[in-house]
């Protein structure tokens, strides 16, 4: 593999980890999203990735966003403005514990794939150095 390669495959990481990073935060911000129940719950979102598979080493992919369950969890509300006749309101199904793992996470692999990147700028740099005699 070349530097080009490990700077090509580190930054589909970047990629896929930066729309990791983008769906949690659409669930974070959406937890308390609140709807009657008569409506969909906001519906949490999940990133699917998969693999390039090339002959100079490939690298990751968003193959699509999954989505979480419509039904969300039922709250007794009755004072809320969108409580039906028998108090209840409808909140997503989402889990700050695991979203806040989650953004840690994604965070986490988009900085070890922006080391990557700048290692291997670094080693191109050094290179072209010891090609100029210097």
């Amino acid at each position: 593999m070349t530097t080009f390669g490990a700077i090509g495959i580190a930054s589909t990481g970047m990629t896929v980890n930066r729309k990791w990073i983008d769906a949690v935060s659409d669930n974070l911000a959406n937890i308390n999203t609140v709807r009657g129940t008569d409506e969909e719950a906001y519906r949490a979102k999940y990133v699917v990735a998969t693999e390039i598979a090339s002959a100079d080493g490939g690298g990751v992919q968003v193959a699509g966003i999954a989505e979480g369950p419509a039904e969300g969890r039922m709250v007794y509300e009755p004072t809320h403005p969108l409580a039906d006749e028998d108090g209840y309101v409808r909140y997503p199904e989402v889990d700050m514990a695991s979203q806040m793992t989650q953004l840690i996470m994604a965070q986490r692999g988009y900085q070890a794939n922006a080391a990557v990147v700048d290692r291997a700028r670094a080693s191109y740099e050094s290179a072209l150095q010891i090609g100029r005699g210097a």
